[in-house]
């Protein structure tokens, strides 16, 4: 099967939240079938769901694979599950969080799966590692790049995180 290009975000707030997408990248890197293309730097942003949450780290990582979008996902999940992601309620706290956003510019709505990501476009905590780790990419629904996307939304929540600050 021929290589297609991927984006994959990832978020924590419990735990070793730095740790945990250090994991994350690092099982990734560990599949045979996936390659590292780019990862941007970190960014810390206030939750997003109900109240009590801690801030989240959040990164996008951009990948080259060879599995198709529904074996990426699995991949995806089976991470989440290694560093204890309990599935409790909607945008609750977790220990890590990867969306498959985009998977080679395709439109696709399966049970469970939906690219690119239905969400993404409304997210600047996703949209400001996105513009960084792919500059040039264009969300396959909207024709828009991230940086046009972001134009629309108050980004001022999410910060370039430092080790030291926790």
């Amino acid at each position: 099967m021929q290589r297609v290009s991927a984006l994959v975000a990832m978020g924590s707030n419990l735990g070793d939240r730095a740790g945990h997408l250090l994991g994350a990248v690092t099982a990734l890197a560990r599949r045979p079938e996936v390659r590292l293309a780019g990862l941007s730097r970190v960014y810390e942003t206030e939750p997003v769901g109900p109240p009590g949450q801690g801030p989240y780290l959040n990164a996008v990582a951009a990948l080259e694979t060879e599995c198709d979008p529904q074996e990426l996902l699995a991949t995806l999940l089976a991470i989440e599950r290694a560093h204890g992601r309990v599935r409790r309620e909607r945008w609750g706290p977790r220990t890590l969080d990867l969306d498959l956003l985009d998977f080679g510019g395709r439109v696709l709505e399966r049970p469970g799966l939906v690219l690119p990501h239905p969400r993404l476009h409304e997210r600047p905590f996703v949209l400001v590692p996105l513009e960084e780790v792919a500059p040039g990419w264009r969300h396959p629904v909207f024709g828009r790049t991230a940086q046009e996307l972001l134009e629309e939304l108050d980004s001022s929540g999410v910060k370039l995180w430092h080790p030291s600050s926790g």
